[in-house]
């Protein structure tokens, strides 16, 4: 564990979707800075496996299973934090999926699925975070957005409309808290192209559709989307490390982008 030099030292954090990529990147660096990191995810293999490392490592870390979707669920897994661990200090909402396809060819089902894990699922986790944080009066929540919740695309409107609503949530709920006298934090952190499962899927996904050989082509495009190709999950875990911690505690309803300069070329 980071001990006392820690960035996040005794401090008690959750993380969803944490059985991979940047979920499980973050929970990593957070229990490496000194916290007690609770991963949740809806694969309970992918999960453990996540927590178990992060214990091999010699570091605190559990896995609860968790859909991120379901208020009851959101309430009973703060409320077990809590009983556990005396307080909830740090909350990661990363839980999330992407469906690309275009306009007319994305049916409701998909976009009230992706506005659900994406967006509805951050506001549950941002409210019952505060609601376990407003006896201390402090606490830091991190919703992960997307650079397409600033720019947009083509193939990804639930997407894009998710992210938006995650970035403009955020700031909303920074202003709630600061009007409750508080110094409960929430920020949001805007990924581009991280070398993730999802980025590899959509990768797959846009090669098929072109046709045999063609895969080194579409990951040679995703990687000159930003001047500085493609980030590692690590990239936005500890951005997610620096809003986490008391370094930051002048920073709320702030929106970080970690996207290798994509949205500025």
């Amino acid at each position: 564990m980071g001990g006392s030099r820690g960035w996040v030292s005794d401090k008690v954090a959750i993380v969803t979707g944490a059985g991979g990529g940047i979920g499980s990147a973050t929970a990593r660096l957070l229990a490496q800075e000194g916290a007690t990191v609770v991963l949740t995810d809806i694969d309970e293999t992918s999960g453990n496996a996540a927590a178990a490392a992060i214990r091999d490592a010699g570091a605190a870390a559990e896995f609860m299973r968790q859909d991120a979707t379901d208020p009851k669920r959101w309430n009973e897994v703060v409320a077990e934090v809590t009983r556990r661990h005396g307080r909830l200090d740090i909350l990661v909402n990363n839980a999330g999926i992407q469906i690309t396809r275009g306009l007319l060819e994305t049916s409701l089902e998909d976009w009230r699925r992706v506005l659900s894990i994406n967006a509805e699922a951050a506001f549950l986790g941002t409210q019952a975070a505060i609601k376990a944080m407003l006896p201390q009066g402090t606490g830091s929540i991190v919703n992960l957005s997307s650079n397409y919740g600033i720019i947009a695309d083509a193939l990804n409107a639930a997407y894009c409309a998710s992210k938006a609503a995650v970035r403009h949530f955020t700031k909303a709920a920074a202003l709630d808290c600061a009007a409750r006298g508080t110094r409960i934090r929430v920020n949001s952190i805007h990924p581009g192209c991280i070398d993730t499962a999802m980025l590899e899927r959509e990768i797959v996904d846009v090669a098929a559709k072109r046709g045999p050989g063609t895969i080194d082509a579409v990951r040679e495009e995703w990687r000159r989307m930003a001047p500085l190709g493609i980030g590692t999950p690590e990239d936005i875990g500890w951005a997610v490390v620096y809003l986490a911690s008391d370094r930051s505690g002048y920073v709320t309803g702030a929106e970080l982008v970690v996207d290798g300069g994509q949205i500025i070329r």
